[in-house]
C-alpha cells in the first residue's frame, strides 16, 4: 500500500502547487451555478404586447384595464397601443414587440349578446419562452374576464386543489445537484485525464514503469489521488453552493454526512471513467478536445437542467447508462428533499458497480510499455 500512497502523495503535491487548477475545478462550477441559475430560473417579464383596439366599447375598455393591472403587478408584459394593425405586425416582425392582441370590431356587442366573442393573439413564436408566457398570462386573464360578477355559491364544475409537500424550489436550487456533479467531473477530467496524459507526454510516466509497482496499484493510486481532488471540489460545492442557492438548513450534520458519502462515490465513479477513457491515449490534445463533448453527452442527458421524462427514446438510452444521471438523482433527493440513505441506495449501487467495472477495465487495458 505504501507504493500506492507514494503515487497519491506526489499527485496531490503537484495539485497543490497549481492554483489555477484549483480555481478552475472549484470556482468555475460556482460561477456556472449563479449564471445558469438566474439566467434560466426567473419568470419572463417586461414583454411588450401591442394592442389593436378596433372596437372601443365598454367591454373592450374593461379588458384593456385588466392588461394595465398585469403590467403594474405581475409585469409579464406592458401594452403598446396601435391604431393600425399593419403597423403592429410590422413591429412584431422587426422584434420591437413580442405579440399583437387584436380586439376586433363588434367585440363589445358580442360580449353583451353572449355571442362567443373572440380576440386574436399574434405572437413571435421563435421565442417559445416569451410566447408561452404570453399565452398563459392572457389565458388566465380571459378566464378572470369571463367569470361572472357574482359567482354562484355551488357549482357542478370540478376543481383541482394542489398540495405541495416541499417548499418552493427556485431554479438555482434545482440546478445545484447537477452543478455539484459537474464540479466533481471537472476535477476528474483535469486530475484524472489531462494531468495523466501530460505526464506521459513529458516522460514522467516512464519512472513508474521501471518500478516493481503492479498495474492495479498504479491505476488505484491514480484513481484515489484524482478522487481526492474531485472530493474537495464536491465538498466546496455542497457547502458554499448550498449557501449561494439558499438551501434551507444547509449545514444539517446528517444531510452533510449523506452528501459526503455520495460525493466520494461519485468522485470514484467519474475518475474511474476518465482513466478508462484515457488509459490508451498518448496525445495531450485528446482530453482537451473531448472535454466539451463529454460535458455535453454526460451532463445534459442526466436531468440536471431538464426532466429526463421529456427526452426522446434514443436520449433515454444515454440517460440509463450515464453515471451523471444517478449522481444527479441522488443529490436532488438529498439537497432538495433531505431524504435518507434509503432513497439513494439504487444510485449508490450503480455508481459503485460502475467504479468497479471501469477500474477493472482500465487495469486490463493499461500497458506497462512506453
Amino acid at each position: 500500500m505504501h507504493r500506492v500512497w507514494a503515487i497519491i502523495e506526489r499527485d496531490l503535491r503537484r495539485f497543490r502547487r497549481s492554483p489555477t487548477l484549483v480555481v478552475v475545478s472549484i470556482v468555475m462550477p460556482l460561477v456556472q451555478l449563479l449564471v445558469l441559475g438566474y439566467a434560466f430560473g426567473g419568470k419572463v417579464k417586461d414583454l411588450r404586447l401591442g394592442v389593436v383596439d378596433q372596437d372601443h366599447g365598454v367591454p373592450a375598455v374593461k379588458l384593456k384595464e385588466m392588461f394595465q393591472a398585469v403590467a403594474a403587478n405581475a409585469r409579464t408584459f406592458e401594452t403598446v397601443a396601435y391604431d393600425d394593425q399593419a403597423d403592429a405586425l410590422r413591429d412584431l416582425r422587426n422584434g420591437k414587440i413580442s405579440g399583437v392582441l387584436n380586439i376586433p370590431p363588434q367585440f363589445s356587442r358580442k360580449v353583451l349578446a353572449g355571442a362567443d366573442p373572440r380576440v386574436a393573439l399574434v405572437e413571435d413564436n421563435t421565442d417559445q419562452f416569451a410566447a408561452s408566457a404570453l399565452d398563459g398570462t392572457l389565458a388566465s386573464l380571459l378566464r378572470a374576464y369571463n367569470a361572472p360578477a357574482v359567482p354562484p355559491r355551488l357549482t357542478a364544475n370540478a376543481t383541482l386543489d394542489v398540495v405541495e409537500i416541499y417548499p418552493y424550489v427556485p431554479y438555482i436550487q434545482y440546478l445545484l445537484p447537477g452543478t455539484i456533479v459537474l464540479a466533481i467531473f471537472v476535477s476528474a477530467m483535469i486530475g484524472g485525464g489531462i494531468i495523466f496524459i501530460d505526464d506521459k507526454a513529458r516522460g514522467l510516466h516512464e519512472g513508474y514503469l521501471v518500478t516493481p509497482i503492479r498495474k492495479f496499484e498504479l491505476i488505484l493510486g491514480f484513481n484515489l489521488s484524482g478522487a481526492a481532488k474531485a472530493i474537495i471540489a464536491g465538498i466546496v460545492l455542497v457547502t458554499l453552493g448550498s449557501l449561494l442557492a439558499g438551501i434551507p438548513d444547509p449545514f444539517n450534520p446528517l444531510r452533510l454526512a449523506r452528501m459526503l458519502l455520495l460525493v466520494v462515490v461519485t468522485a470514484l465513479a467519474l475518475i474511474s471513467m476518465m482513466f478508462l477513457l484515457m488509459v490508451r491515449v498518448s496525445d495531450p490534445l485528446v482530453p482537451r478536445a473531448i472535454f466539451g463533448v463529454l460535458n455535453t453527452v454526460l451532463f445534459f442527458p442526466s436531468g440536471a437542467v431538464y426532466p429526463t421524462q421529456s427526452f426522446p427514446a434514443w436520449m433515454k438510452v444515454i440517460t440509463t447508462v450515464d453515471p451523471f444521471t444517478y449522481a444527479v438523482h441522488g443529490f436532488k433527493d438529498l439537497v432538495l428533499k433531505n431524504t435518507g440513505l434509503t432513497a439513494i441506495v439504487p444510485d449508490l449501487i450503480f455508481l459503485i458497480a460502475f467504479t468497479v467495472l471501469a477500474m477493472s477495465a482500465a487495469t486490463t487495458l493499461f500497458r506497462r510499455t512506453l
